[in-house]
């Protein structure tokens, strides 16, 4: 039974990879940096989830959690950013231009990137991609906890 379980946690981080690849190819919304940061733990819970089927193990549902943990980290942090309630990286934020002399901001608006991480372009119920995320993935780590419990205890 912790093998289905761990699957479907599995499941669930291809799923929201695939919401992320129609959003950003059905309907044009081209992801920042940190939303890309987002997907690389969910490819690898999605992975774990499929061979967890074939050859369950212990590590296998922790390294699940971990990376669904991580993914959920890095979308509290993408919202922190969104809501301007801390900074983000430079390299896709407009950060504080206050002090920069006209040819700063000028060099600053010509390398700025295309998608900046400190913007929503998707909202739903109030809550941006990167909030979901964080929300999902933190229920999705749960669901591989779950597994892990079951698996310890003979399930």
């Amino acid at each position: 039974m912790s093998r289905i379980v761990a699957c479907l946690a599995g499941l669930g981080s291809a799923a929201l990879l695939l919401g992320a690849f129609y959003f950003q190819y059905g309907e044009g919304l081209a992801p920042c940096a940190m939303c890309i940061w987002q997907r690389y733990p969910h490819v690898l819970a999605s992975a774990l989830g499929i061979a967890v089927l074939f050859a369950p193990s212990t590590t296998m549902m922790i390294a699940g959690t971990l990376a669904t943990v991580t993914t959920s980290a890095i979308g509290v942090f993408h919202t922190g950013v969104e809501q301007t309630w801390w900074d983000g990286p430079s390299t896709c934020t407009s950060g504080d231009i206050t002090h920069l002399t006209p040819d700063e901001l000028l060099d600053q608006i010509m390398n700025a990137p295309m998608v900046r991480c400190d913007e929503i372009v998707w909202a739903f119920g109030g809550i941006s991609m990167a909030g979901w995320n964080a929300i999902i993935s933190a229920v999705l780590a749960l669901v591989w906890i779950g597994a892990l419990t079951m698996r310890v205890q003979g399930r």
